[in-house]
């Protein structure tokens, strides 16, 4: 599928610039992320590529606002949330950010509706729960329970609650970890759907290099750093990778 690249005149939603992240375990000192710098774009589809330990997850946990860089700087939308403290930072992840994570942490005696409402509760212009599981193809699961959904399907209620709040931008750590190939496209399928249709910036890490054939851009990273950074001339409908 072609499309028009995202503006690269624009200024980007995201800029990291040389953001280190060091942990200490014991005497042990770990390098997870070593000089990283990245931009993200408005309405851009990334798709950050590499194997386990290369700093994908890392990278995008400090975009997410979820951890905090030994040294660097991120700025969103030119805001230097480096700077932020933890009351900033939770601002920021409830008002801006949407998670999917391999793991779909439902509340199992809560229905799809109601597992997507604990979010609108807590923002100022949501979607309504119905709207956002509609965006991925789940209105006949409304009030299903989790036990009573499939693997895909509960990740999709996660991506449905994920999207409800309208955030800016969507970080996703490895969606389809957990599901086999089929299921894992008609997820794939709805985080496209959402990109396309709000427009949000959105950012998925994967091992599966058949992944970045979707993406408007794929960042490949190893042992840290960023070795390669491309655009995609055109762009693949989900429906059409094969792994």
């Amino acid at each position: 599928m072609s499309r028009p690249l995202p503006d690269s005149s624009a200024p980007p939603v995201f800029a990291a610039r040389e953001i280190t992240k060091v942990y200490h375990m014991g005497e042990v000192e770990v390098q997870a992320l070593r000089g990283v710098s990245l931009e993200l774009r408005e309405s851009e589809f990334v798709v950050l590529l590499g194997p386990s330990g290369s700093g994908k997850s890392t990278l995008l946990n400090i975009l997410g606002g979820l951890d905090v860089p030994t040294s660097g700087s991120v700025m969103y939308r030119g805001r230097n949330l480096t700077e932020a403290g933890e009351r900033e930072l939770t601002m920021y992840r409830r008002q801006h950010v949407g998670f999917v994570f391999q793991f779909y942490n439902l509340i199992p005696s809560l229905t799809a509706r109601e597992n997507v409402a604990l979010v609108t509760d807590i923002v100022e212009n949501p979607m309504q729960p119905e709207e956002a599981l509609a965006l991925v193809n789940l209105t006949a699961r409304l009030d299903h329970f989790p036990s009573q959904l499939s693997g895909g399907e509960q990740q999709r209620v996660a991506i449905a609650r994920a999207v409800a709040k309208r955030p800016d931008v969507l970080l996703c750590d490895e969606p389809t970890g957990a599901l086999d190939i089929k299921t894992g496209i008609l997820v794939l399928e709805a985080i496209q759907q959402v990109n396309e249709e709000l427009g949000t910036t959105t950012a998925v890490i994967t091992h599966n290099a058949a992944v970045a054939a979707m993406a408007d851009r794929v960042v490949s990273l190893s042992d840290g750093r960023i070795v390669s950074d491309k655009p995609n001339e055109t762009r693949v409908r989900a429906s059409e990778l094969v792994w």
